[in-house]
């Protein structure tokens, strides 16, 4: 499977969060989020691992009750049904990797 950025659409997800659907597949699935400052990502949980990679920006990420800021370059895991969420300290953009896909963004 081969997706072009272009052809994926972005899907709004309330003020300043834009969510881009990549390559998937039932075991594994490739998610483009692109924030803007000031957005908060509620904190939330989810059956699924997850991977991910700031690309640009910075982000003060919670995952299990911690918090730390982390910026372009910085990667983070967060396994299945930790608690987490994060606040937008500049336009960000982030690759994420689940797997199993996300059923539920698919919908």
């Amino acid at each position: 499977m081969i997706v072009k950025h272009e052809s994926a659409k972005p899907t709004d997800l309330g003020p300043g969060i834009e969510r881009r659907m990549l390559a998937h597949s039932g075991k594994l699935m490739a998610v483009e989020f692109r924030f803007e400052k000031g957005a908060v990502l509620e904190t939330h949980t989810h059956p699924h691992e997850q991977i991910g990679y700031v690309v640009e920006g910075t982000l003060e990420l919670e995952i299990d009750g911690k918090k730390e800021i982390v910026k372009a370059g910085d990667t983070y895991y967060t396994a299945p049904d930790v608690l987490h969420g994060a606040v937008v300290l500049e336009d960000s953009v982030v690759f994420d990797v689940f797997t199993p896909q996300r059923e539920d963004f698919l919908r």
